[in-house]
C-alpha cells in the first residue's frame, strides 16, 4: 500500500491526525528532504526509517520503492512541505504503482496554490495551476505566451532568485493584470501583496525576497482592478 500524505507548508498546526495516524503505521517514510521531514516526525514522535527520494535520484530510487510494494511493505510518501507530486516528486511513483496494480490513496491536506488563491481576492471559479517557470528569459516568456489568452486566473510558484524576472516578463506577456504574491503562508510572518503587475514589479525593485513565492495573476477576461497593494 502506498499513502501520499500531504505534510504543512509552514506551520506544524496544520498537520492532520489521519497524517499522523498513517505515519506512525507505515514500514517506511519516503522523503524528498529526509533532514526537513525527520523535523516533522520529531515533532509528532514519529519514529520510522526514512528514504530519501527526489529529483536528482528518483530512476535510481524507484526500483527499491516498488520492491518493497510488492513485498507487502506499507509506504507514505511525502514531500518537504504541501501535497507529494505537485511540483515535487512523487509522480513518477504514483504511475508505477498504478501500472503493478499496488493499493493506494491520499492523506488531503495543504497545498500552496489553493492557499494562496482564495487568499489572492481573484476570481476562484476557474484556475490554471502552472508551477514553477522556465529559468532563462526566452524560455520563460515563450512558456507564459501560451496562456496569455486564458480567461481563467493563472497561479505559480517562483524563487526568490527569479521572481523580480519572472514578475518583468509577466507584466511585458500579460500586461498590467491585477495580481497578488504569497510569501510565508501558514506561518508568523506570513505575507499577501496585492495590486496590479506594474505595482508589485515597483514594489519588489526594492523588497527583500527570502523563500518561495506563489504569483496569483487574473485571467484575461477578469475586469480590469487595481487592487489596492497590502500586506
Amino acid at each position: 500500500m502506498l499513502y501520499i500524505v500531504s505534510t504543512p507548508i509552514g506551520n506544524l498546526g496544520d498537520m492532520s491526525l489521519r497524517a499522523i495516524e498513517i505515519l506512525k503505521s507505515v514500514d517506511f517514510v519516503v522523503s524528498e528532504d529526509t533532514r526537513k521531514t525527520g523535523i516533522l516526525l520529531k515533532h509528532f514522535d514519529i519514529h520510522k526509517p526514512q528514504i530519501s527520494f527526489r529529483e536528482d535520484n528518483e530512476k535510481r530510487t524507484l526500483p527499491k520503492l516498488m520492491g518493497l510494494l510488492n513485498a507487502g511493505k506499507q509506504i507514505a510518501l511525502v514531500s518537504d512541505a504541501g501535497t507529494p507530486s505537485v511540483s515535487d516528486p512523487g509522480f513518477t511513483l504514483v504511475r508505477e504503482v498504478l501500472a503493478a496494480n499496488i493499493e493506494l490513496t491520499a492523506i488531503p491536506g495543504p497545498t500552496a496554490l489553493i492557499t494562496a488563491l482564495v487568499l489572492s481576492g481573484l476570481p476562484v471559479h476557474s484556475f490554471t495551476f502552472r508551477g514553477f517557470a522556465p529559468r532563462k528569459a526566452g524560455p520563460r516568456k515563450r512558456w507564459l505566451a501560451v496562456d496569455a489568452g486564458s480567461p481563467h486566473t493563472l497561479i505559480f510558484y517562483e524563487s526568490p532568485y527569479r521572481l523580480k524576472a519572472f514578475l518583468q516578463d509577466a507584466l511585458e506577456i500579460f500586461g498590467d493584470r491585477a495580481a497578488a504574491i504569497a510569501n510565508d503562508l501558514t506561518k508568523k510572518f506570513e505575507t499577501m501583496y496585492r495590486g496590479t503587475l506594474q505595482e508589485l514589479v515597483e514594489r519588489f525593485e526594492n523588497e527583500k525576497i527570502l523563500g518561495e513565492y506563489c504569483v496569483v495573476i487574473g485571467g484575461k477576461s477578469d475586469p480590469d482592478e487595481n487592487l489596492s497593494s497590502e500586506t
